[in-house]
Parts: structure tokens; sequence; C-alpha cells
């Protein structure tokens, strides 16, 4: 049995960050029917901030809104009137009617339904490079765990481990339930 290290098992638990050019462009985790994505956006656009953005503007200006599009296969994210600060294809689909988006702890918050159930995505968008393979493969215990649990509700999976490499959640014994 190859034992990892705990700080990767957290990793893979946990926030995948995206860095371009040293800056934190966005975090994303995934469970077994969602993606999730959190944005910092700029403080104007939260509306714990408004009072102190009213305050700032000239005349005619007006506060700052956040514009978020969310279709099956693509993403724009920015400030409307602006270049999106995010317009790129995802790096799978998604159930774009049921996709939402929120402001949640000073963060953007996009939660897409994933268009196949316990689907492993290595990364968010095409081209943003995607998860170590040692990781990916934590990503695939973590899903199948969330699977067992679902399918076997009355069992406590919290605590279960795997000896070598999980397969794959979507496909292993059958495949997902849909319901």
């Amino acid at each position: 049995m190859l034992d990892l290290p705990k700080d990767l098992q957290q990793k893979a638990l946990g926030r995948q960050k995206y860095i371009y050019k040293d800056q934190e462009i966005y975090e994303w985790e995934q469970t077994i029917d969602e993606v999730h994505i959190y944005i910092k956006p700029p403080k104007a656009c939260l509306p714990k901030y408004k009072d102190q953005v009213l305050k700032q503007l000239g005349p005619g200006q007006t506060l700052p809104k956040l514009e978020v599009e969310i279709k099956s296969g693509h993403i724009k994210v920015g400030i409307k009137g602006t270049k999106p600060y995010i317009d790129e294809d995802l790096e799978k689909t998604c159930v774009a009617s049921d996709s939402i988006w929120c402001i949640e702890d000073d963060e953007l918050h996009i939660i897409l339904q994933k268009g196949l159930k316990a689907d492993v995505w290595p990364s968010v968008f095409k081209g943003h490079g995607g998860v170590d393979e040692l990781t990916k493969a934590e990503i695939q215990k973590k899903l199948l765990l969330e699977r067992f649990q679902e399918e076997n509700p009355g069992f406590d999976f919290s605590n279960a481990q795997f000896n070598g490499m999980a397969p794959d959640p979507r496909t292993f014994m059958g495949g997902v339930k849909y319901s």
C-alpha cells in the first residue's frame, strides 16, 4: 500500500489554486455532483463595501456590477461593461441551467453542476494545467467515497481507506446510478 503524506491527502480534499504570473486567479474544488470555483472580486463589487464605494464615485458614475455568464462549456466573469476577467472554455461540460453563482464570505462562488456525475475534472478550464497525478488519485478516492456514501446511506465511510489506486468513481462497479 502506498501511504501518501497527509499534506498531499489534505490538498486533494481542499481547494486547488490556479496561479498565473505569481497571482492567484481562482481556487476550485469538486464533489461528486459539482465543481466549485472561488474568485476574489474587487472590493467595489462586494455589497459590504457599497457605502464606501458610493462616496468615491463621481457624478454619473455607478457602482460596478459583477457579470457572470455560465454556459455548458464556457464561463465569463467580469465587471459589467468591461473586458471579462475570465473568459474560458471549461475542461468538461456542466449543466448550465442548474449552475449558479453568489457572493459568499467576500468571494464570488460559482457552483457548476457536473455534466456527468462523479466525473473527475483534472482542472476547471482548458489550458489551465491540471492537478498532478497523485492529487488526481486522491480526488478519485474522495469522489468514490462520496459515491459509496450516497449509494449506501446507512453506512459510514468517513474513515475508509483504499489499498493502491482508486478506480474511476464514475464507472466503477457498473457506474453511477442517476436518480
